[in-house]
């Protein structure tokens, strides 16, 4: 199945606003599936991240503010019945998480700002071999 429209006319207004906010060109920033190097694990400050659906915005941004390549595989969206679904007020505060981290990007990337999710001795996953 589609996505909903509301939920699609959001992803693209929160896309072009993202990507013109962190001067990026991704085709979108909201889908859950994503793989990541040990490097980029052992590198950003993840610990100081959201523990709430914000939390995948807040990695990209932080991979691309500590310079990792981020590369685009097509994949669908299928939304069914029994699909996880967030409601429409928490999409509504996800969308404000959303900008407050390209904003916060921004302002870090122009040292106009220092953030936890942004600084390099920031909380970091503790990797074991």
């Amino acid at each position: 199945g589609g996505m909903p429209l509301y939920k699609y006319i959001s992803n693209r207004v929160l896309t072009l606003a993202e990507n013109l906010i962190i001067q990026q060109k991704l085709s979108e920033y909201h889908t859950g599936y994503r793989a990541f190097s040990r490097k980029v694990l052992e590198t950003i400050p993840l610990l100081e991240n959201s523990d709430d659906f914000v939390f995948d915005n807040q990695m990209l941004c932080q991979i691309l503010y500590f310079g990792f390549d981020v590369g685009e595989v097509s994949c669908p969206a299928l939304y069914f019945p029994d699909a996880s679904s967030i409601s429409f007020s928490r999409s509504m505060t996800y969308g404000m998480g959303v900008m407050q981290t390209a904003m916060k990007y921004a302002f870090a990337k122009r040292d106009m700002g220092h953030f936890k999710i942004f600084n390099p001795k920031g909380k970091k996953l503790k990797i074991y071999s």
